[in-house]
Formats: C-alpha cells, sequence, structure tokens
C-alpha cells in the first residue's frame, strides 16, 4: 500500500440533509414533529453519520494524510488519490466505485443500525485502527469483480459491482426479449432479468432465487425475475453462471427498455432491436477491510447441492429430458449480426 498522502473521503448525503436541511420537505417536517414512526429514525441516523464523517477525518489527520470531502451527489474520476474512503454504506460505496479503477477503497458503515454495510471495512466509532493498518500495509484487502456493459458492441459501463437489472421501467409491464446463452436462444417474458457479480449475489438477485457466490468469484449470474410461462413448460434458460470469457446476451423486444445499474440511480436506455452484452469486466476493484472471517464465511455458503459455486460450476439446466427441446421449448436460431 503506497503512503497515504491525498485520501477522497467520499459521504453520503443523509435523508435529513436532503428533505430537510437542503429542501425543507413540509411533509417530512410535520412528520417529525410529531413523531411519526416512517421517519422515526431519520434524526439518529443523521447525528450519526455527521459524527463518522468527523471520525474518518481526525483518523485520516492523524496518520499524515490530505483529505478532501465530497459529498455523494458529485460523481468523477477519482484515481488521482492514493485511497478512496466511503462514509454511508453499502450503496455509498456502490456509487462511488464507478469512478475508481486502481485505486484501493475502504467503506465506513455510518449508522450501522439503520444501513447495510457487508462491503463496508469498518464502521462509526472503529475507524482509527483501520486507518493505522491501512497506513502500515497490514489491512486486509480483497479483489473484486466488476461486470462490462455493451450494447450493440460499444462499452457502457465496465465496473459494474453489484447488479444491472434489464427490464421495462414500468413495473407492471411485463419484459420481452431473447436470451442467448453458450449457443442457445430463447424467448422469454417476466418481469426482467437479474445480472450479477460474485460481490451482488447476496443482494437483489438473491431474493430472486440466485446462488450465494463467493465474494472472491469472477463469475458472473443471472436470474430471471418472474418468468412468465402461461403454458406451464419452464423455460429452458431461467438462471445461469456466465464464466470468465464467457459471454451472455440479450436482444430487447420492447419499445421501452432500461438497464438499472447499481441500483436506480444509473439507468441507460436500450433501443428496440438492440443487442446487449454482459461479460466479466478486466478493471477488478480492491476493496480494504474486509475481513478474512467474512471472505471465508461467504466461502463457506457457495457450495450448494454438493457443488462449488465459487469459481466454477454450471446452472444452465435445460427444461424436459435435459435436452430443452420438449413441446414447451422457445429456443430458436442464434441471430446473425
Amino acid at each position: 500500500m503506497p503512503e497515504l498522502r491525498r485520501v477522497l473521503v467520499f459521504a453520503k448525503r443523509t435523508s435529513y440533509d436532503r428533505y430537510i436541511r437542503q429542501q425543507g420537505v413540509p411533509r417530512v417536517k410535520e412528520l417529525l414533529a410529531r413523531g411519526d414512526v416512517t421517519v422515526a429514525r431519520m434524526v439518529r441516523a443523521d447525528e450519526h453519520h455527521h459524527r463518522t464523517v468527523e471520525e474518518v477525518q481526525r483518523a485520516l489527520e492523524a496518520v499524515g494524510a490530505r483529505v478532501t470531502l465530497r459529498y455523494r451527489d458529485r460523481l468523477e474520476a477519482f484515481d488521482a488519490f492514493d485511497l478512496v474512503v466511503t462514509v454511508g454504506g453499502d450503496g455509498t460505496l456502490l456509487w462511488a466505485s464507478h469512478g475508481v479503477g486502481d485505486t484501493p477503497m475502504l467503506g465506513v458503515n455510518s449508522a450501522p443500525h439503520d444501513s447495510v454495510g457487508f462491503l463496508c471495512g469498518t464502521r462509526m466509532g472503529e475507524v482509527l485502527p483501520h486507518i493505522e493498518a491501512i497506513a502500515k500495509g497490514t489491512a486486509p484487502r480483497v479483489k473484486l469483480a466488476r461486470m462490462q456493459v455493451s450494447v450493440e458492441g460499444e462499452v457502457v459501463h465496465r465496473r459494474v459491482l453489484n447488479d444491472v437489472l434489464f427490464a421495462n421501467p414500468h413495473p407492471a409491464h411485463t419484459s420481452r426479449y431473447l436470451l442467448s446463452f453458450r449457443g442457445m436462444l430463447e424467448e422469454q417474458k417476466s418481469s426482467g432479468l437479474w445480472i450479477s457479480t460474485g460481490a451482488g449475489s447476496t443482494a437483489a438477485i438473491r431474493s430472486a432465487g440466485g446462488r450465494l457466490l463467493s465474494l472472491r468469484s469472477r463469475l458472473l449470474q443471472f436470474v430471471v425475475r418472474e418468468p412468465y410461462t402461461p403454458d406451464g413448460a419452464p423455460y429452458s434458460l431461467p438462471r445461469g453462471l456466465v464464466h470468465p470469457g464467457e459471454r451472455l446476451e440479450i436482444f430487447n423486444k420492447m419499445r421501452e427498455c432500461r438497464l438499472y445499474v447499481d441500483g436506480p440511480r444509473i439507468s441507460l436506455p436500450v433501443e428496440l432491436g438492440q443487442r446487449v452484452t454482459f461479460c466479466t469486466s478486466d478493471e477488478p476493484l480492491t476493496v480494504m477491510g474486509v475481513s478474512t472471517r467474512a471472505v471465508s464465511e461467504r466461502q463457506r455458503h457457495t457450495t450448494v447441492d454438493g457443488e462449488d459455486v465459487s469459481d466454477a460450476g454450471d446452472d444452465v439446466r435445460p427444461a424436459g429430458s435435459g435436452s430443452g427441446s420438449g413441446s414447451g421449448s422457445r429456443r430458436s436460431p442464434l441471430p446473425s449480426r
């Protein structure tokens, strides 16, 4: 680890910051004044967050680092820094990671009672020892694989850390597309398609029935969300694991379609007939402070039904007799491009 000369602290804006300090939303003020249950944690989370931002700045100054503070509403390339420290939760780390190439990152969970911080290496009240370990070069680190996304052969994002949702922008609409993987092409209707990295396998894709992958895994995973099969025949490609060097392709059949990258803030349009390609990125992300215990615990859960899916495995299981060519098959010849 290089000497910590220039460090970026990238902090989120709390709900209280946005709704009260910045916008002064009357409805939120009213709810807070009467102690409504829907905003009961807002003040506490705000206090904890700003206290943590100050704690992080003090810890970095204690090891001689020059600190630059920026907030989550501003994203740019961050590779001029020796370290990027995010203050918030996993969402803040995900957002900042899009501006980070080779620079290591440390996530600090500023409100551990109110936010998810699985990828955060430390938390409020425990920052200084972790900063000191990073400065000494003794802090644990893990390289996380990221995903590259292309539309019609042009890369639109190569730093996806968690997941992408391919779907109609209207939640009540059916998503229509052709899914191509390992020589199979299948027409599908569903609520959309989740594609995730190993790091993202604990998130939405797991709720949709996906597998838990090793934190160090370089595999991608896809799961069809709420498949629509009125004739009762299962899809041949309901889910699968995409190895490094492989590609997953989707051909859009919708007039309106979006790619939601690492959450709702990055939303990319896909036109009717366009091809979207997903593969493992050649830009992994280095995350500091994630303990070996957390990695080992994650690894312990990556053997499913006797199959190790940490770095290998195949979850593409054709319907019917195993050939996927029964009466319910929706497979088609691969399109020429």
